[in-house]
């Protein structure tokens, strides 16, 4: 999706109502090759069905911005505020994640009923706003796009699961690319010292959609020490950690972290979550069909366990958050992010002349060695609100730069992603980094 919105404008009605149906209609636009059938499974607990997506993003209007705010306000079904309330414990009782799967109705028709009541309220609302009303309302509105961005890549996460789960190995959209080997592998060395992280509006900030707007998780910026390193300019292939496999890299506990190591064995893990061994060739199934592993492409969905244990093999080890922001932070936010075309991790294409970083952005998720915790001085916000991020921070690791996923302005280099250190169903990969002891580091 491009945006039509100019990220320099500030907000108002008009430039948040054609962001409003910008963002709501491309949800319905990843929902369009699915069946009702489609959207009401639930494949495994971490899954979501696509029509609660579509649901819960509208409760999400529904809850933070109608409720206070519409004359008259009424829900559109009670006992929707029950079915789609995620985690808002200061909203109310919510139905259990694990059981979504089990809601056969409302169907995904009458989820579409209920995203088009919802819109047509949001709209009444925008064309009545004063100025006093928009300043109060437009942060929330603003939250709910990129909450909403945030379910279209976990709708086409949850799908692709779902999908791998059906024998008839159905395609949900896109093409594969032609097959390839991976290139040589490239290192960037980064001066490192007395750096700033967390987000501000310039070089890859700025360049989202809306440029100002971050989440909580990302504030405040701040200084953090860094020692010389160096960092790949590349993301790990699937050709390579064919090579991590065929070394026994599945079967030799001194690679892997303990935990780890205990998810192998009691998991039966023996290569990335959604590669199949057929008769001594490897397949990967992806949105657009299954296929034999293209070795040039970037390995994915592995998780941080794997990912420390690969660098580890590899005698490297995984950026730290602050070191991959630091060495993204004045690249522009380009690279394969939603395109509709692959749906997919690509490979990473030519070397950059005299060296410099390669697929920052999109792609793949890539995980860092960081422990996904509050910023010095960090403040949840008041109110249901704060639930977003803050009470999240434990037994979690950061990811950073979006994946081929990711809906076009909404990665930036302060984006702060994170999932538990076994979760394989998110599109995540690796990225190496190793201490530069050419400039004084030691190992």
């Amino acid at each position: 999706m491009t945006s039509t919105i100019d990220p320099g404008l500030r907000w108002d009605p008009t430039t948040l109502q054609d962001r409003y149906d910008e963002v709501r209609a491309y949800t319905e636009t990843l929902a369009a090759p699915l069946s009702p059938e489609d959207q009401t499974v639930q494949s495994m607990p971490d899954v979501s069905p696509t029509k609660w997506h579509r649901a819960h993003v509208t409760w999400f209007f529904e809850t933070f911005v109608l409720a206070d705010n519409e004359a008259g306000f009424a829900p559109f079904q009670d006992r929707y505020w029950f079915l789609f309330n995620s985690y808002y414990e200061a909203i109310g009782p919510r139905y259990s994640r694990v059981d979504r799967g089990l809601i056969s109705r409302p169907g995904a028709h009458d989820v579409g009923r209920y995203r088009a009541n919802v819109d047509d309220r949001m709209r009444d609302l925008l064309a009545t706003l004063d100025d006093g009303t928009l300043t109060k309302l437009a942060s929330t509105i603003e939250l709910g796009f990129h909450h909403e961005q945030q379910h279209q890549e976990l709708l086409l996460m949850d799908i692709k699961h779902v999908l791998s789960r059906n024998p008839l190995q159905p395609v949900y959209a896109g093409s594969p690319t032609a097959a390839s080997q991976p290139d040589r592998l490239g290192w960037v060395e980064v001066e490192g010292g007395l750096v700033e992280i967390g987000h501000g509006a310039d070089g890859a900030d700025a360049e989202a959609v809306g440029g100002d707007f971050c989440f909580d998780n990302e504030l405040p910026r701040h200084e953090q020490w860094l020692r010389p390193y160096r960092i790949a300019d590349r993301l790990v292939t699937n050709g390579e950690w064919l090579e991590f496999m065929a070394d026994g890299g599945y079967r030799r506990h001194e690679h892997w972290l303990s935990d780890g190591w205990a998810k192998v064995q009691t998991e039966g893990w023996q290569a990335p979550f959604y590669w199949t061994e057929v008769d001594g060739t490897w397949f990967e199934h992806t949105l657009h069909g299954t296929w034999p592993v293209n070795p040039g492409l970037p390995v994915s969905h592995v998780s941080f366990y794997e990912a420390e244990a690969y660098a580890a093999w590899a005698g490297k080890r995984l950026p730290t958050e602050a070191e991959w922001e630091h060495a993204a932070r004045s690249l522009p936010v380009e690279g394969n992010l939603a395109n509709g075309t692959s749906w997919h991790p690509e490979a990473a294409g030519a070397a950059v002349p005299g060296g410099g970083l390669r697929q920052m952005f999109g792609d793949c998720w890539e995980w860092t060695s960081s422990a996904y915790h509050p910023y010095p001085g960090f403040r949840p916000a008041a109110g249901a609100i704060g639930e977003y991020n803050g009470k999240f921070m434990s037994n979690q690791m950061v990811l950073k730069g979006g994946c081929a996923l990711t809906p076009a302005g909404h990665a930036r280099a302060s984006y702060r992603n994170f999932f538990p250190h076994q979760s394989r169903w998110a599109l995540s990969g690796v990225r190496l980094a190793d201490d530069d002891t050419s400039k004084g580091s030691t190992a």
